[in-house]
């Protein structure tokens, strides 16, 4: 019996496990996968049981840099972006870019060159490489001043109509927290825009339905958790 997880902090929007262990059934591989779900003071205590453990394993929010201490390698993906969303034999994968350039690939228009990045975490970290990797130039939006990012304070009707991308890489609005969302100026947004959320539980956060009202595309992250495992499950078992 083989043995997988996703360790982060809260789990409970998760669908990882029910993603995998469906495969698993399907396809009748003698395996399973489990939630970690660890609070920050309680880290140290467990991820070396778990690097010495699971064949295997994911990282999400809030981990994914955390994690890399306790690594002995990086790929080259997660070294250029630095942060690590799957865990193979003490070695960091990142296939959350994976997992984005799949999903938005097919959505972009010839005038999506400029793009708001919301977050600056690991997912943040993924989403930036993988649109310098597709020709689209990232902005980062932060909550706090701090270098090579902008403020919400900083985003101006000018700013919002130069980025017709706009990905949510926080964790707002993210079940069961689903009444919150980005403080952007939403009245900006017009149907040129795209609005991109990595969260996939709730399928259509606040984030996105305020998007649509405007007009605007819209796309949650179910593609991304989809194909970004795909990717992880070929590196667990073709690596």
């Amino acid at each position: 019996m083989h043995h997988y997880g996703i360790i982060g902090y809260p789990l409970e929007h998760s669908l990882s496990a029910k993603l995998f262990n469906e495969k698993f059934a399907a396809e009748g591989i003698e395996a399973e996968y489990d939630l970690y779900s660890v609070p920050d003071g309680k880290w140290s205590l467990v991820i070396d049981n778990l690097l010495d453990t699971l064949d295997g394993f994911n990282v999400t929010y809030p981990y994914k840099q955390t994690i890399i201490p306790y690594l002995n390698e990086l790929d080259e993906s997660a070294k250029a972006i630095g942060a690590v969303n799957v865990v193979y034999q003490r070695k960091g994968y990142n296939t959350d870019c994976i997992g984005f350039m799949a999903s938005i690939r097919p959505l972009l228009r010839p005038f999506d060159k400029q793009a708001l990045v919301l977050g600056t975490g690991g997912a943040s970290k993924a989403v930036c490489y993988a649109l310098h990797r597709l020709g689209i130039a990232p902005t980062i939006v932060s909550r706090t001043p701090q270098q090579g990012a902008i403020t919400y304070k900083d985003l101006t009707a000018e700013v919002m109509q130069q980025h017709t991308l706009i990905i949510n890489c926080t964790p707002l609005g993210m079940f069961p927290d689903v009444d919150s969302y980005p403080p952007i100026p939403y009245e900006t947004i017009s149907a040129q825009h795209l609005l991109y959320d990595c969260v996939y539980n709730p399928e259509e956060t606040l984030f996105l339905r305020k998007g649509k009202a405007q007009g605007a595309r819209i796309k949650n992250g179910m593609e991304m958790l989809e194909e970004q495992a795909k990717a992880a499950w070929e590196i667990w078992n073709n690596e």
